[in-house]
């Protein structure tokens, strides 16, 4: 049993929570878009600034349907990053598209803009790029390119909730961008996710899509599935987004004392800050580049002292046995995300994590 876990879900208080699910018991409305559900939507509307948020069961649904309602040609290139859960790539080829790897940078693993422009075709449809680990893409010059080109543009900002750049907030970017509310991340839903965005149009297009293209009780104007969010997960969201702002303060102190310990230690590459960009402090990962262990030493030597950690991301997912046979995967294609891949240990990062176990984690490390 390991004494710290690599993460721990952030929960409101069980008297909260019940409280907020009490009206439950009185009206029996527990899902298809009820009170809970519509007040979460509004919630975050007005947390993100965006005049649209469309909640679904969970991120990967999220995710699928916002490419889907891009209506992109079958079998058109999307450019996007290995450096990233499995979710993202498999949300592209799940629509018929066919992913197109793009390397990351060094500094914070973000896709490699330079490199994207090369990468364009006339079979280029659209780019879905990943902010990672709380840092986020460039956006602007995404922007860029995407008009330059006439692409569509769909975030994975699924570590990016509560990020802002110069203060605008990560939800903003892009034609969409989709947020996950899993357990483990920053905000959660218990599971759950969202899909910001401007365009009025998407409104009925998102919400049929992930409630079977029902418009009314006699008629079904969409083929789509079904993805919406009930109310238990619509209330632990509004309980978590009260306490939001406190546990944020809270994980940025963790994140501090991990910098104390580790920043500057040779062999030991800790992520870039980001000028202009408010973090939300979703993660820690830490390469280890000729440090006197390999990353794999140091994932053993903390296990062995019952801390977890996270190989994240590892292994790219243009190496997975699904996409061997696609002409675009291969990391050798990939040379700054593979090196980081195998390198990169994401330590623990929650909420009640206490400075004492930080520093007990970084005694092993630096041992």
């Amino acid at each position: 049993m390991l004494n710290i876990l690599v993460t721990r879900s952030s929960m409101p208080s069980y008297e909260e929570y019940c409280e907020e699910i009490k009206e439950l018991w009185d009206t029996h409305w527990l899902t298809n878009m009820g009170p809970k559900h519509k007040q979460l939507q509004k919630e975050l509307e007005e947390y993100f600034s965006i005049p649209h948020v469309a909640l679904y069961t969970n991120g990967h649904l999220a995710l699928e349907n916002a490419i889907a309602a891009l209506n992109l040609p079958k079998g058109g290139e999307v450019i996007t990053t290995p450096f990233t859960f499995a979710s993202t790539t498999h949300a592209i080829v799940r629509n018929g598209l066919v992913p197109v790897f793009c390397d990351v940078k060094e500094d914070d693993y973000t896709i490699d803009t330079k490199m994207m422009e090369e990468l364009i075709t006339d079979n280029t449809v659209a780019i879905v790029p990943v902010h990672v680990y709380g840092n986020m893409c460039d956006v602007g010059e995404i922007d860029r390119i995407a008009k330059k080109y006439g692409l569509k543009v769909i975030y994975d900002a699924a570590h990016a909730f509560a990020v802002k750049y110069k203060g605008q907030s990560s939800a903003s970017f892009g034609d969409a961008s989709m947020f996950s509310f899993h357990a483990t991340k920053v905000f959660n839903t218990i599971e759950g996710g969202c899909v910001c965005f401007k365009d009025d149009s998407w409104l009925q297009i998102l919400n049929d899509m992930k409630n079977f293209g029902i418009h009314g009780p006699e008629s079904v104007e969409y083929v789509g599935g079904n993805a919406k969010m009930n109310e238990f997960q619509a209330a632990m969201g509004l309980c978590n987004l009260r306490h939001l702002d406190k546990e944020i303060a809270k994980r940025k102190k963790v994140v501090e004392r991990y910098r104390e310990r580790l920043e500057g230690v040779e062999g030991i590459k800790l992520s870039v800050i980001q000028k202009d960009v408010e973090s939300n402090y979703a993660y820690f990962p830490v390469v280890f580049d000729g440090y006197k262990y390999t990353r794999n030493e140091v994932f053993e030597k903390l296990a062995e002292q019952g801390i977890g950690t996270r190989k994240y991301f590892f292994p790219l997912t243009n190496s997975f046995e699904c996409y061997r046979n696609y002409p675009t995967a291969g990391t050798e294609k990939t040379p700054v995300a593979q090196h980081m891949a195998l390198r990169v240990l994401t330590l623990p990062l929650y909420v009640d994590l206490s400075l004492e176990d930080v520093d007990r984690i970084c005694d092993v490390i630096l041992g």
